[in-house]
Protein backbone atom coordinates (compact mmCIF):
# COMPACT_ATOMS: atom_id res chain seq x y z
CA UNK A 1 0.00 0.00 0.00
CA UNK A 2 1.39 3.39 -0.95
CA UNK A 3 2.21 6.17 1.49
CA UNK A 4 -0.60 8.30 0.08
CA UNK A 5 -3.34 5.86 1.08
CA UNK A 6 -6.05 7.21 3.36
CA UNK A 7 -6.28 5.70 6.80
CA UNK A 8 -9.83 5.66 8.15
CA UNK A 9 -10.07 5.13 11.87
CA UNK A 10 -12.87 2.92 13.10
CA UNK A 11 -14.96 4.34 15.98
CA UNK A 12 -15.61 0.88 17.37
CA UNK A 13 -11.80 0.45 17.65
CA UNK A 14 -11.57 3.54 19.89
CA UNK A 15 -10.24 5.76 17.18
CA UNK A 16 -11.31 9.33 16.40
CA UNK A 17 -14.70 9.54 14.64
CA UNK A 18 -14.62 10.04 10.91
CA UNK A 19 -17.63 12.41 10.99
CA UNK A 20 -19.63 14.24 13.66
CA UNK A 21 -22.37 12.10 15.06
CA UNK A 22 -25.82 13.50 15.85
CA UNK A 23 -26.97 13.53 19.46
CA UNK A 24 -30.14 11.68 20.34
CA UNK A 25 -33.08 14.00 21.01
CA UNK A 26 -34.17 14.46 24.57
CA UNK A 27 -37.18 12.38 25.46
CA UNK A 28 -40.45 14.29 25.58
CA UNK A 29 -42.72 13.44 28.48
CA UNK A 30 -42.07 13.51 32.18
CA UNK A 31 -39.57 16.17 33.30
CA UNK A 32 -36.12 15.01 34.22
CA UNK A 33 -35.94 17.19 37.29
CA UNK A 34 -36.38 15.05 40.37
CA UNK A 35 -38.20 17.65 42.42
CA UNK A 36 -40.42 19.02 39.65
CA UNK A 37 -43.59 18.49 41.71
CA UNK A 38 -42.15 19.87 44.91
CA UNK A 39 -43.18 23.49 44.35
CA UNK A 40 -46.79 22.78 43.25
CA UNK A 41 -47.30 20.33 46.13
CA UNK A 42 -45.85 22.83 48.60
CA UNK A 43 -48.19 25.55 47.34
CA UNK A 44 -51.18 23.21 47.67
CA UNK A 45 -50.21 22.24 51.22
CA UNK A 46 -49.72 25.87 52.28
CA UNK A 47 -53.08 26.87 50.76
CA UNK A 48 -54.77 23.93 52.48
CA UNK A 49 -53.31 24.88 55.86
CA UNK A 50 -54.24 28.53 55.31
CA UNK A 51 -57.83 27.47 54.59
CA UNK A 52 -58.28 24.75 57.24
CA UNK A 53 -56.66 26.37 60.30
CA UNK A 54 -59.17 29.27 60.56
CA UNK A 55 -62.01 26.76 60.29
CA UNK A 56 -60.52 24.69 63.10
CA UNK A 57 -60.12 27.71 65.36
CA UNK A 58 -63.69 28.81 64.58
CA UNK A 59 -64.92 25.29 65.36
CA UNK A 60 -63.11 25.28 68.70
CA UNK A 61 -64.51 28.66 69.68
CA UNK A 62 -68.10 27.85 68.70
CA UNK A 63 -68.40 24.16 69.61
CA UNK A 64 -66.24 23.87 72.75
CA UNK A 65 -67.66 24.90 76.11
CA UNK A 66 -64.24 26.07 77.28
CA UNK A 67 -63.30 29.69 78.10
CA UNK A 68 -61.38 31.26 75.27
CA UNK A 69 -58.34 31.95 77.45
CA UNK A 70 -58.08 28.22 78.25
CA UNK A 71 -58.21 27.00 74.65
CA UNK A 72 -54.99 25.14 73.96
CA UNK A 73 -53.50 21.73 73.26
CA UNK A 74 -54.44 20.45 76.72
CA UNK A 75 -58.16 21.15 76.13
CA UNK A 76 -58.29 20.06 72.50
CA UNK A 77 -60.65 17.11 73.11
CA UNK A 78 -62.64 18.48 76.05
CA UNK A 79 -66.26 19.63 76.25
CA UNK A 80 -67.19 19.57 72.59
CA UNK A 81 -70.93 20.19 72.21
CA UNK A 82 -73.60 21.11 69.66
CA UNK A 83 -75.56 23.19 72.14
CA UNK A 84 -74.80 26.37 70.19
CA UNK A 85 -76.28 24.99 66.98
CA UNK A 86 -79.38 23.66 68.73
CA UNK A 87 -79.81 27.08 70.30
CA UNK A 88 -79.71 28.66 66.83
CA UNK A 89 -82.15 26.11 65.43
CA UNK A 90 -84.57 26.68 68.31
CA UNK A 91 -84.66 30.44 67.72
CA UNK A 92 -88.13 31.38 66.37
CA UNK A 93 -86.64 33.63 63.66
CA UNK A 94 -84.27 31.03 62.18
CA UNK A 95 -86.65 28.89 60.13
CA UNK A 96 -88.56 31.81 58.53
CA UNK A 97 -85.22 33.38 57.56
CA UNK A 98 -83.96 30.10 56.09
CA UNK A 99 -87.23 29.57 54.22
CA UNK A 100 -87.09 33.06 52.72
CA UNK A 101 -83.47 32.59 51.60
CA UNK A 102 -84.32 29.28 49.91
CA UNK A 103 -87.31 30.87 48.18
CA UNK A 104 -85.15 33.74 46.97
CA UNK A 105 -82.49 31.30 45.75
CA UNK A 106 -85.02 29.22 43.81
CA UNK A 107 -86.69 32.29 42.30
CA UNK A 108 -83.35 33.82 41.33
CA UNK A 109 -82.19 30.60 39.66
CA UNK A 110 -85.40 30.31 37.63
CA UNK A 111 -85.39 33.95 36.55
CA UNK A 112 -81.66 33.91 35.74
CA UNK A 113 -81.91 30.83 33.54
CA UNK A 114 -85.10 32.12 31.92
CA UNK A 115 -83.39 35.37 30.95
CA UNK A 116 -79.84 34.27 30.17
CA UNK A 117 -80.39 31.03 28.26
CA UNK A 118 -82.44 32.52 25.39
CA UNK A 119 -80.29 35.66 25.38
CA UNK A 120 -77.00 33.77 25.20
CA UNK A 121 -78.32 31.40 22.52
CA UNK A 122 -79.62 34.31 20.43
CA UNK A 123 -76.31 36.16 20.73
CA UNK A 124 -74.33 33.07 19.69
CA UNK A 125 -76.67 32.36 16.77
CA UNK A 126 -77.54 35.80 15.39
CA UNK A 127 -75.22 38.39 16.95
CA UNK A 128 -71.77 36.82 17.41
CA UNK A 129 -70.10 40.22 17.10
CA UNK A 130 -72.02 41.48 20.15
CA UNK A 131 -70.61 38.81 22.47
CA UNK A 132 -67.78 41.02 23.68
CA UNK A 133 -70.21 43.82 24.51
CA UNK A 134 -72.56 41.44 26.35
CA UNK A 135 -69.65 40.04 28.35
CA UNK A 136 -68.63 43.58 29.31
CA UNK A 137 -72.17 44.34 30.51
CA UNK A 138 -72.28 41.20 32.63
CA UNK A 139 -69.00 42.12 34.33
CA UNK A 140 -70.31 45.49 35.52
CA UNK A 141 -72.07 44.11 38.66
CA UNK A 142 -68.73 42.63 39.70
CA UNK A 143 -66.86 45.89 39.08
CA UNK A 144 -69.43 48.18 40.71
CA UNK A 145 -69.69 47.63 44.48
CA UNK A 146 -72.98 46.51 45.97
CA UNK A 147 -73.22 49.71 48.00
CA UNK A 148 -73.74 51.62 44.73
CA UNK A 149 -76.72 49.40 43.93
CA UNK A 150 -78.00 50.06 47.45
CA UNK A 151 -77.78 53.80 46.82
CA UNK A 152 -79.87 53.37 43.69
CA UNK A 153 -82.44 51.40 45.67
CA UNK A 154 -82.70 54.28 48.12
CA UNK A 155 -83.45 56.64 45.22
CA UNK A 156 -86.33 54.55 43.81
CA UNK A 157 -87.64 53.33 47.16
CA UNK A 158 -90.22 56.17 47.69
CA UNK A 159 -91.64 55.56 44.19
CA UNK A 160 -91.75 51.75 44.24
CA UNK A 161 -92.92 50.79 47.71
CA UNK A 162 -95.62 48.60 46.18
CA UNK A 163 -92.83 46.41 44.77
CA UNK A 164 -90.15 46.69 47.47
CA UNK A 165 -92.58 45.79 50.27
CA UNK A 166 -92.67 42.22 48.98
CA UNK A 167 -90.03 39.80 50.27
CA UNK A 168 -89.54 38.51 46.73
CA UNK A 169 -88.52 41.98 45.52
CA UNK A 170 -84.91 40.97 46.16
CA UNK A 171 -84.94 38.51 43.25
CA UNK A 172 -84.22 41.04 40.42
CA UNK A 173 -81.33 42.54 42.40
CA UNK A 174 -79.87 39.11 43.05
CA UNK A 175 -80.12 38.27 39.35
CA UNK A 176 -77.96 41.33 38.62
CA UNK A 177 -75.43 40.38 41.30
CA UNK A 178 -75.08 36.84 39.93
CA UNK A 179 -74.65 37.89 36.29
CA UNK A 180 -70.81 37.80 36.22
CA UNK A 181 -70.83 34.15 37.26
CA UNK A 182 -73.93 32.75 35.59
CA UNK A 183 -73.42 34.25 32.14
CA UNK A 184 -69.88 32.95 31.87
CA UNK A 185 -70.97 29.47 32.86
CA UNK A 186 -73.71 29.43 30.23
CA UNK A 187 -71.42 31.01 27.62
CA UNK A 188 -68.79 28.33 28.25
CA UNK A 189 -71.43 25.65 27.76
CA UNK A 190 -72.51 27.16 24.45
CA UNK A 191 -68.92 27.40 23.24
CA UNK A 192 -68.41 23.70 23.99
CA UNK A 193 -71.14 22.52 21.58
CA UNK A 194 -71.85 23.02 17.89
CA UNK A 195 -74.89 25.16 18.57
CA UNK A 196 -75.66 26.18 14.99
CA UNK A 197 -75.62 22.61 13.69
CA UNK A 198 -77.85 21.35 16.52
CA UNK A 199 -80.39 24.15 16.11
CA UNK A 200 -80.46 23.89 12.31
CA UNK A 201 -80.94 20.13 12.48
CA UNK A 202 -83.75 20.44 15.01
CA UNK A 203 -85.46 23.22 13.09
CA UNK A 204 -85.05 21.27 9.86
CA UNK A 205 -86.94 18.34 11.40
CA UNK A 206 -89.87 20.61 12.19
CA UNK A 207 -89.26 21.42 15.87
CA UNK A 208 -90.14 24.86 17.18
CA UNK A 209 -87.83 27.12 19.13
CA UNK A 210 -89.15 26.06 22.54
CA UNK A 211 -88.92 22.37 21.63
CA UNK A 212 -85.39 22.87 20.32
CA UNK A 213 -84.38 24.68 23.48
CA UNK A 214 -85.94 22.07 25.78
CA UNK A 215 -85.02 18.84 24.01
CA UNK A 216 -81.83 19.65 22.09
CA UNK A 217 -79.89 22.57 23.56
CA UNK A 218 -80.52 22.20 27.29
CA UNK A 219 -79.56 18.48 27.52
CA UNK A 220 -76.23 19.30 25.92
CA UNK A 221 -75.70 22.17 28.38
CA UNK A 222 -76.58 20.26 31.54
CA UNK A 223 -73.18 20.83 33.15
CA UNK A 224 -73.16 24.58 32.56
CA UNK A 225 -76.78 24.92 33.73
CA UNK A 226 -75.98 23.07 36.96
CA UNK A 227 -72.92 25.27 37.49
CA UNK A 228 -74.91 28.47 36.91
CA UNK A 229 -77.65 27.31 39.29
CA UNK A 230 -75.23 26.46 42.09
CA UNK A 231 -73.31 29.71 41.71
CA UNK A 232 -76.54 31.71 41.77
CA UNK A 233 -77.73 29.92 44.90
CA UNK A 234 -74.40 30.57 46.63
CA UNK A 235 -74.61 34.30 45.81
CA UNK A 236 -78.18 34.56 47.11
CA UNK A 237 -77.59 32.65 50.34
CA UNK A 238 -74.57 34.77 51.22
CA UNK A 239 -75.86 38.26 50.28
CA UNK A 240 -76.37 40.68 53.19
CA UNK A 241 -76.14 44.32 52.06
CA UNK A 242 -79.29 44.62 49.94
CA UNK A 243 -81.36 42.48 52.29
CA UNK A 244 -80.32 44.64 55.23
CA UNK A 245 -81.13 47.83 53.29
CA UNK A 246 -84.64 46.64 52.44
CA UNK A 247 -85.12 45.18 55.94
CA UNK A 248 -85.72 41.64 54.70
CA UNK A 249 -85.16 38.88 57.25
CA UNK A 250 -82.98 36.58 55.19
CA UNK A 251 -80.53 34.05 56.60
CA UNK A 252 -77.44 36.35 56.45
CA UNK A 253 -79.36 39.12 58.25
CA UNK A 254 -80.50 36.65 60.90
CA UNK A 255 -76.90 35.48 61.33
CA UNK A 256 -75.70 39.07 61.85
CA UNK A 257 -78.30 39.80 64.52
CA UNK A 258 -77.97 36.39 66.17
CA UNK A 259 -74.20 36.75 66.59
CA UNK A 260 -74.82 39.96 68.51
CA UNK A 261 -77.11 38.11 70.94
CA UNK A 262 -75.33 34.75 71.14
CA UNK A 263 -71.71 35.05 69.91
CA UNK A 264 -70.69 31.42 70.39
CA UNK A 265 -73.87 29.96 68.90
CA UNK A 266 -73.84 32.56 66.13
CA UNK A 267 -70.32 31.66 65.01
CA UNK A 268 -71.30 28.00 65.11
CA UNK A 269 -74.14 28.76 62.72
CA UNK A 270 -71.74 30.71 60.48
CA UNK A 271 -69.39 27.73 60.46
CA UNK A 272 -72.23 25.42 59.46
CA UNK A 273 -73.28 27.75 56.65
CA UNK A 274 -69.70 27.90 55.38
CA UNK A 275 -69.37 24.12 55.42
CA UNK A 276 -72.66 23.74 53.59
CA UNK A 277 -71.44 26.16 50.92
CA UNK A 278 -68.23 24.14 50.55
CA UNK A 279 -70.32 20.99 50.25
CA UNK A 280 -72.41 22.68 47.57
CA UNK A 281 -69.35 23.38 45.44
CA UNK A 282 -67.94 19.88 46.04
CA UNK A 283 -71.24 18.44 44.84
CA UNK A 284 -71.04 20.71 41.80
CA UNK A 285 -67.55 19.43 41.04
CA UNK A 286 -68.62 15.79 41.38
CA UNK A 287 -71.68 16.23 39.17
CA UNK A 288 -69.77 18.03 36.42
CA UNK A 289 -66.94 15.48 36.48
CA UNK A 290 -69.39 12.59 36.15
CA UNK A 291 -71.04 14.32 33.22
CA UNK A 292 -67.71 15.02 31.51
CA UNK A 293 -66.56 11.43 32.08
CA UNK A 294 -69.72 10.04 30.47
CA UNK A 295 -69.33 12.39 27.52
CA UNK A 296 -65.66 11.49 27.07
CA UNK A 297 -66.45 7.76 27.35
CA UNK A 298 -69.14 8.07 24.67
CA UNK A 299 -66.73 9.99 22.44
CA UNK A 300 -64.01 7.36 22.84
CA UNK A 301 -66.45 4.55 22.07
CA UNK A 302 -67.69 6.41 18.98
CA UNK A 303 -64.14 6.96 17.76
CA UNK A 304 -63.30 3.30 18.38
CA UNK A 305 -66.38 2.13 16.49
CA UNK A 306 -65.57 4.46 13.60
CA UNK A 307 -62.01 3.17 13.44
CA UNK A 308 -63.15 -0.47 13.45
CA UNK A 309 -65.64 0.27 10.69
CA UNK A 310 -62.99 1.97 8.54
CA UNK A 311 -60.57 -0.95 9.11
CA UNK A 312 -63.09 -3.56 8.01
CA UNK A 313 -64.18 -1.59 4.96
CA UNK A 314 -62.32 -2.94 1.84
Amino acid sequence: MSDHSIHVAMPELEGPPTAPTAMAPRPVGKPRVRFARLVPNTVMIVCGVFFVLPLLTLARFSLQNVPTILLGSSTLFKKWSLVGLTKAFSDPDFWPALRLSLQLAAGTVVLTLGLLLPTAIWVHMRLPRARAFIEFLTVLPYMIPAIALVAGIFVIKPHARWFLNSDLSLIPFYVVLALPFTYRSIDAGLRAIDLKTLVDASRGLGAGWLTTLRTVVMPNMRTSIISASFLTAAVVIGEFTIADTLLKETLPRFQATFVGREPQAGYGLNLLALLLTIGLFVTLSVLTKKRDYKRNSFTRQLEKATKMTSDTTP
